[in-house]
C-alpha cells in the first residue's frame, strides 16, 4: 500500500520502519519539511515529503504529532482526499509535559480524539497510542503466536476500522475493537491497561471490566493516575539530563 505518516518522532519512525520492511511505500513529513528528515529517511526506509503530499499520498493515512500541534496543521490537510481513505491518530494527552492545559479533555465530555477529529474535519481511527515505540517496531509477531501483544483500535466508522484493524495485524500484533472514538477513553493514560502489552483474551477482558461510560469517578481517578506518571518522567527527565 501507500501509506501517508504525518509526524516523524518516535511512534511515526517506528511505523515507517515496520511498513517499508513489509513493502509498503511510504511518505513522511514533519513540521520542519523535507529537508530535515534526511536521517530519518536513512533509518527508515520512508521518503521525505511534505504534510500535504503525505495526505494526499497514501491509502491510509497516520496522523501522529504532538496534540497540542493539532489545531496547528492546514485546514485544507485533507481537502479533496477521498473519503474511504482511513486516518489513524495515535494522540495522547500530556497536560504537564508537553500539551499544556486543554478544557474540552479537562472534562468527561471528549475523547482526545474526538477532539482531534474536530480539528481534522475528518473522522479517525485510533490506535499505536497505547503502545511504546520501541515495542511497535521490535516486538511484531506472526498471528497465532502465544501472547503476542494486542492493541486497542477506536474508531466511529465501521469500515475504516477493519482497514486499520487488518494494517496492525500485518505489523504483528492482535487488533482488538475498542468500540467508539467516545470509548476510547479505556486505551489512554492514566488506565490501568496503557502500554501493558496483554494478549488479546486479557485486554478484552480488561475494557469489558471498565464500562463503556466513563463515570466522573473514573475520569477523575485516570486524570490523577496520568498526573502521577507525568511528574515520574518528568523526574526521570531531569535526572537524565544532569547526568550527561
Amino acid at each position: 500500500m501507500k501509506i501517508g505518516i504525518i509526524g516523524a518522532g518516535h511512534i511515526g519512525s517506528a511505523l515507517a520502519v515496520r511498513l517499508t520492511s513489509l513493502g509498503h511505500s511510504v511518505l513522511i513529513a514533519n513540521s520542519r519539511g523535507p529537508e530535515t528528515l534526511k536521517g530519518v529517511a536513512q533509518k527508515t526506509g520512508a521518503t521525505p515529503a511534505t504534510a500535504q503530499e503525505a495526505a494526499h499520498y497514501g491509502e491510509i493515512i497516520v496522523v501522529t504529532i504532538p496534540l497540542k500541534n493539532i489545531p496547528d496543521l492546514p485546514k485544507d490537510l485533507f481537502e479533496g482526499v477521498p473519503a474511504d481513505v482511513p486516518i489513524i491518530d495515535t494522540s495522547n494527552y500530556y497536560p504537564l509535559l508537553r500539551d499544556g492545559r486543554i478544557p474540552e479533555l479537562e472534562s468527561s465530555d471528549l475523547t482526545e480524539s474526538e477532539w482531534v477529529q474536530q480539528h481534522l474535519g475528518r473522522p479517525v481511527v485510533t490506535v499505536f497510542n497505547n503502545i511504546y515505540a520501541d515495542h511497535l517496531e521490535k516486538k511484531g509477531q506472526p498471528a497465532g503466536t502465544p501472547g503476542r501483544i494486542s492493541l486497542p483500535v477506536a474508531g466511529d466508522d465501521a469500515a475504516a476500522k477493519q482497514q486499520v484493524m487488518a494494517l496492525v495485524d500485518e505489523l504483528g500484533f492482535d487488533a482488538v475493537d475498542d468500540g467508539s472514538l467516545h470509548e476510547l477513553w479505556r486505551q489512554q493514560p492514566g488506565t490501568p491497561y496503557y502500554g501493558a502489552d496483554m494478549p488479546a483474551d486479557k485486554l478484552r477482558e480488561h475494557l469489558a471490566s471498565l464500562g463503556t461510560q466513563r463515570t466522573p469517578e473514573q475520569h477523575a481517578e485516570f486524570l490523577a493516575n496520568h498526573a502521577k506518571q507525568e511528574k515520574e518522567m518528568m523526574k526521570q527527565f531531569q535526572q537524565s539530563s544532569s547526568a550527561e
